[in-house]
């Protein structure tokens, strides 16, 4: 079950790939992320998930397994929560 819903919230970024990762839906899938991570692991506070979207596109094993959605899915969800911890 777990792996079913983290696999919906990267598909989340995988339908916005295309769009702005500064954009109002891209934040909120970043935010969703973040909870759900808060809900079935631990604490994910904005330093902790910033590392974790720098993870997501520096480390090729996370980059293959996230772009299983769809190409460029990681290194769109490493902007989005980029831009979602900078603020």
């Amino acid at each position: 079950a777990v792996q079913e819903e983290m696999r919906a919230q990267f598909a989340r970024f995988a339908a916005l790939r295309g769009g702005d990762p500064a954009g109002e839906e891209a934040q909120a899938a970043c935010e969703a992320l973040r909870q759900f991570i808060c809900r079935r692991f631990y604490d994910c506070g904005k330093e902790i998930f910033a590392g974790l979207g720098a993870m997501y596109t520096g480390d090729e094993r996370f980059r293959k397994s996230i772009d299983r959605c769809g190409e460029g899915t990681a290194q769109f969800a490493g902007r989005a929560i980029a831009i979602y911890c900078a603020k």
